[in-house]
């Protein structure tokens, strides 16, 4: 059994679609690692297409997926979408695709328009000397507060998942990675502080963004900056241990 919807957009391209998804694993370019998803950047009519293939998750979660949550790929989907309609930018969502099995899903796919980024977050915390680097911060973080605004918690708001394109001294904002999300009516102040927390562990780029965000905010800049230093300091602590974990696991 198969589940899929396609943008109405791209309707007429169904079987297109279909065949792409059917020569996955034999085509296409891969785009980063395949470590847990495979990422593959391929051509339809002209376009460039990006298609993210989720791992096959285990059997409780194949039965899971089957009855009771969505997939990952429909949730991108659907958020995407949802992301459009509240204004903020992310590549244009065109499909998403489900392979079931007689227990449950099997495998699934999330398909949008590939959009290629001038840089992400990361280049920002990997070189201070970035040009125009405190510019980008403080537009990152207006991003980031118009996103609070709107109540969207983007749960994977990380280096890597927010691409920025350059538009002369303006910057652009899209974010990817879609599947787990939560929307609010309003968000409070620590969770959106705690939403910051993943981003750097600079103190000096906290510091920079608490600035700004106490500026949109109108709340006092001491408030902010050890409320996001406090939730960052955690945050580093808690992904230290795991990796430190992971070491020591992979050497037994």
């Amino acid at each position: 059994m198969n589940k899929f919807e396609i943008n109405s957009r791209y309707g007429l391209q169904k079987q297109e679609l279909l065949d792409v998804i059917e020569n996955f694993n034999i085509s296409g370019e891969t785009i980063g690692n395949a470590n847990r998803n495979h990422i593959k950047i391929f051509e339809l009519n002209g376009k460039s297409i990006n298609i993210k293939s989720f791992k096959e998750p285990i059997i409780i979660n194949k039965i899971v997926y089957r009855f009771f949550r969505k997939s990952k790929a429909q949730r991108s989907f659907e958020f995407a979408n949802r992301l459009l309609e509240l204004g903020i930018g992310t590549p244009t969502p065109i499909a998403y695709f489900e392979k079931y099995d007689f227990i449950g899903l099997k495998k699934s796919y999330y398909i949008s328009e590939q959009l290629d980024a001038d840089l992400t977050y990361r280049e920002l915390v990997r070189d201070p000397n970035y040009p125009d680097h405190e510019n980008i911060l403080e537009q990152f973080t207006a991003f980031s507060y118009q996103l609070h605004e709107k109540g969207i918690e983007f749960k994977d708001h990380s280096q890597g998942n927010t691409l920025i394109i350059k538009n002369g001294t303006q910057y652009k904002f899209y974010l990817v990675d879609l599947n787990r999300m939560e929307f609010h009516n309003n968000m409070p102040f620590d969770l959106r502080m705690k939403n910051l927390s993943r981003l750097t562990p600079k103190k000096e780029m906290v510091a920079q963004m608490s600035k700004t965000y106490a500026a949109l905010s109108n709340e006092p800049y001491e408030k902010v900056f050890r409320t996001l230093w406090r939730y960052t300091q955690r945050f580093q602590k808690r992904f230290h241990k795991r990796r430190n974990i992971k070491k020591k696991l992979k050497l037994k």
